[in-house]
């Protein structure tokens, strides 16, 4: 705990009136503020021998709650917001964008915001690129589609003197950043840049990684809606593999360095045989290598459904020394490779496979959010108006231990939230699986 510190900077102090109308008293049935005395308990764990546990709190030790305060930093009629979306798209960003515009025109009678279009890209003066006003008419029924209606892009976050320079030609002074690992640091090095301009900006992120992995987030919007259509894709593997001699159904998914998406989709539809994930290593051959279970099952029950995450096994293909605009490893293709080697091993072994491989990302992410992730999407977005409107800055809006809460854009981007392969998630993703623990010769 002594290396984390959840402390949220703040821009000033905050003496304007909200003009959101609520209780500071309770049991009078109306909703109340939020104040900067409120936090929740980031550490839940405990072991207890039978002793009473005491435990004792800095400051540093709480994740501030998220909502709308009492008094606020900025007056709402000279704000100037600016929206962006970086890095690859994901179910629920226009209803997050829908939901920031709706809070501030609707709550605090902002009037001035701006829509950056194609991510970072888009403060670029090279690219000429102009930005879009928004209001409740032009935001009104974007969370129908999928995508983002400001269009997204990667890379650009490094260039941080030319998108402060855009940001003071359009006078913001508050910026909403959507998106990773990568735009939010990007974000952080937008807001220290201001600060030592003497720009006042509050700059607030909201978390979007389909991969469900930034640290500190217990959920990433657009997750859910993955899950349920990457299930709807084993399914459909599975029904081919069933209905095919020696069928092998396999499907490729989302999950960079963390396979969350794979793991959950498994304990969703029960129909995966084998699961893999960028956290748990594999061999191929051998005894106790993947194909060599593969065919025992096939043998045994003359079908089987593989779920692979996109990072998983990469140390089995070549290694590329490329990477992305936003500075990410370029992996090589996990699912074309296992799909050769599956049939290569089968000819090599006599029992010819029919493989049928299903790779649904694109579909996944292009995606409109389902109902609970809309629901998600506009808490996230109207926590984060709130946030901004009491001058924080350098955090992202979460969901933590089931509370919206404010993070440090310094502490979520410090580390990346991956599955534990002895924790009881993967300990029951096993579990429905029955594949062994771990497909190791050693």
């Amino acid at each position: 705990m002594s290396s984390i510190d959840f402390s949220i900077p703040n821009l000033g102090e905050c003496k304007v009136a909200s003009p959101i109308k609520l209780s500071k008293v309770m049991d009078d049935f109306i909703a109340n503020y939020v104040n900067d005395r409120q936090f929740i308990i980031y550490d839940l764990d405990a072991e207890c021998d039978g002793e009473p546990i005491t435990r004792t709190y800095q400051r540093s030790d709480l994740m501030e709650q998220a909502g709308p305060r009492e008094h606020i930093y900025f007056d709402p009629s000279k704000v100037c917001a600016g929206i962006v979306t970086c890095g690859g798209l994901c179910p629920g960003l226009n209803d997050v964008i829908r939901s920031i515009v709706m809070t501030l025109w609707h709550h605090y009678g902002v009037r001035n915001i701006h829509g950056i279009r194609y991510g970072y890209q888009g403060f670029l003066p090279e690219n000429e690129i102009s930005p879009i006003r928004l209001d409740p008419q032009t935001v009104s029924n974007i969370h129908r589609s999928g995508g983002t209606m400001l269009g997204s892009s990667r890379g650009g976050g490094d260039r941080v003197e030319d998108i402060l320079d855009a940001i003071e030609r359009m006078n913001l002074n508050v910026l909403f950043t959507i998106g990773g690992d990568g735009t939010q640091k990007g974000a952080l090095r937008i807001a220290r840049a201001a600060r030592e301009r003497g720009r006042c900006l509050a700059v607030i992120g909201v978390p979007k990684t389909i991969d469900n992995d930034l640290s500190f987030v217990q959920r990433s919007f657009g997750f859910e809606t993955a899950v349920s259509l990457a299930a709807e894709a084993v399914s459909a593997a599975h029904v081919e593999a069933v209905g095919s001699i020696n069928g092998i159904g396999l499907v490729k998914v989302m999950g960079r360095e963390s396979g969350f998406i794979a793991a959950y989709t498994t304990l969703a539809v029960n129909e995966v045989n084998f699961v893999l994930v960028p956290e748990v290593p594999f061999d191929l051959e051998q005894p106790n290598g993947l194909l060599a279970h593969v065919e025992q099952r096939i043998k045994e029950r003359g079908h089987a459904v593989i779920l692979v995450a996109e990072g998983a096994g990469q140390g089995l293909l070549e290694a590329a020394a490329e990477v992305d605009a936003s500075g990410n490893k370029k992996l090589g293709d996990i699912g074309v490779f296992l799909r050769k080697r599956l049939l290569e091993h089968g000819k090599r072994v006599g029992l010819p496979l029919q493989v049928r491989y299903i790779d649904p990302s694109y579909t996944i992410r292009s995606a409109p959010a389902n109902p609970n992730d809309s629901v998600y999407c506009a808490r996230l977005g109207a926590n984060a108006v709130h946030a901004a409107m009491a001058g924080k800055t350098e955090m992202l809006v979460s969901l933590f231990n089931n509370h919206y809460v404010h993070v440090p854009m310094a502490l979520s981007t410090s580390r990346r939230n991956y599955i534990d392969p002895e924790s009881p998630l993967w300990r029951d993703v096993m579990t429905a699986t029955g594949q062994p623990p771990l497909m190791l010769n050693r």
